[in-house]
């Protein structure tokens, strides 16, 4: 049991890691005029766990912050991710 929880911390971890830097990288492109990560690619990282990846990045960076409606999506997902948290920690603690 602690060996899967151990495991999702982890892949919590790498992908808000990899949505940071896809952040990141997409800023830095921006700078230097090349090719961009799509919108949808940086979204789709947030909606697979990366969200706290791409909120910190987009705070940290000033990246995407007055895009809309990419920054409208993004909190859709943080409600999202929010609302599933609450719920499995309630269906969790119902099962205990």
């Amino acid at each position: 049991m602690a060996t899967h929880f151990l495991m999702i911390i982890a892949l919590f971890m790498a992908l808000n890691a990899l949505a940071f830097a896809a952040y990141f990288l997409d800023k830095q492109a921006a700078h230097k005029r090349r090719r961009r990560i799509s919108e949808r690619t940086l979204l789709t990282l947030a909606l697979i766990g990366g969200s706290l990846g791409a909120v910190c990045a987009q705070k940290m960076l000033r990246h995407k912050t007055r895009k809309e409606p990419f920054r409208s999506i993004l909190r859709a997902i943080i409600v999202f991710h929010v609302a599933a948290a609450l719920l499995l920690s309630v269906g969790y603690l119902v099962l205990a």
